[in-house]
């Protein structure tokens, strides 16, 4: 859970935090929710969003490893200012949605690489999960998971993101920290 302080947008910088020595970045693909529903049925899952985006979920992992330490929640650790970086969104239509090709590439090095169809849980799952909780409503944001490659940022990385579509690769995100 992130407040909307925590969403970054329009390839803004992101500043580094001053609270944390140990940033890291997680790609995933983000959902955006198209109507309001709680105790979503799976038959009815596939129905609540109809556009994708590529998102960076920053985490202070210092932070995080004190929070647990203490047994205190992490939110802290994964929910302040500008640490949900999201790209343009894509129609679903546009891309394989049970295989998605993503990528993140820090300073032009690949470093992730994923692809929807390995995701632990898919996304119909992760709606009927989430809608027993909480009421999903139009426009919420759902983070799907991150594929092996996370790893620490420092001042003047820059991260890209791509999206591979049924025509294209296309290069939805740019941040750079500073």
């Amino acid at each position: 859970m992130k407040p909307p302080s925590a969403l970054l947008v329009n390839n803004k910088p992101f500043y580094y935090p001053d609270f944390t020595e140990d940033l890291h970045y997680e790609l995933e693909v983000v959902l955006k929710i198209g109507k309001n529903g709680r105790h979503i049925q799976p038959e009815f899952a596939s129905g609540y969003y109809s556009e994708i985006a590529l998102g960076i979920d920053f985490t202070a992992r210092d932070i995080q490893q004190q929070c647990k330490e203490k047994g205190h929640p992490w939110e802290i650790a994964k929910g302040f200012d500008g640490s949900a970086v999201l790209s343009p969104f894509v129609s679903i239509e546009e891309v394989n949605h049970q295989a998605i090709e993503f990528e993140l590439k820090k300073n032009g090095e690949s470093v992730q690489r994923g692809n929807t169809k390995d995701l632990i849980f898919t996304f119909e799952d992760i709606i009927v999960y989430a809608s027993r909780f909480f009421k999903l409503q139009m426009g919420d944001l759902i983070y799907t998971g991150t594929p092996a490659g996370v790893g620490p940022v420092t001042i003047g990385d820059k991260l890209e993101g791509f999206l591979h579509t049924q025509a294209e690769v296309k290069h939805l995100l740019s941040c750079e920290i500073k």
